[in-house]
């Protein structure tokens, strides 16, 4: 798995507990959900599940591909954060008939983070963005919720002013 598509599953799964449970500041989560998250491409869950604190203390300084993973998603979360009103008034504006919390948590947060790369990442082309939040709703939610991700996130690209298969920054 690519590093970026790593990283926005993991900005998700953040995201998904930020909005259950929301405690402390941002970055105090990220800290503790990194020390937790980051050997994940290394082991497996059941080995995981039987550490203890010790041996997790244990674990190999990240590589830079993790630090890649952590940088790239941390930009992710701390900027839907930043930007979470806006975000939930333009998936609320295309999202017909859905109130925001009558959806899925995860599909609101996968629509979260598309919504921002969209709108704020210029560095990212929309359609990236959709592919990758589409793909994520399908392995974490549903084959519906790809479809429903999809629909709502291909409305708000549509009106989007900016090219849709290249990235605008320079």
């Amino acid at each position: 798995m690519n590093k970026r598509r790593l990283a926005r599953e993991r900005a998700v799964q953040f995201l998904y507990q930020w909005d259950l449970n929301s405690s402390g500041e941002a970055t105090e989560g990220l800290e503790r959900f990194w020390e937790v998250h980051r050997a994940e491409p290394l082991f497996d869950d059941k080995a995981k599940a039987t550490w203890s604190p010790e041996e997790k203390r244990k674990l190999p300084p990240p590589s830079l591909q993790d630090l890649a993973v952590k940088d790239f998603m941390e930009s992710l979360v701390l900027g839907v954060l930043k930007h979470l009103p806006e975000l939930d008034q333009t998936i609320v504006k295309y999202a017909k008939n859905w109130n925001l919390r009558r959806m899925a948590t995860v599909d609101r947060n996968i629509l979260r983070l598309a919504v921002y790369e969209i709108k704020h990442r210029n560095d990212i082309p929309p359609v990236v963005s959709i592919n990758e939040a589409v793909d994520i709703a399908k392995k974490y939610s549903t084959e519906d919720s790809g479809k429903f991700v999809n629909g709502i996130l291909d409305k708000i690209r549509s009106d989007t002013l900016r090219p849709s298969r290249q990235s605008t920054e320079r």
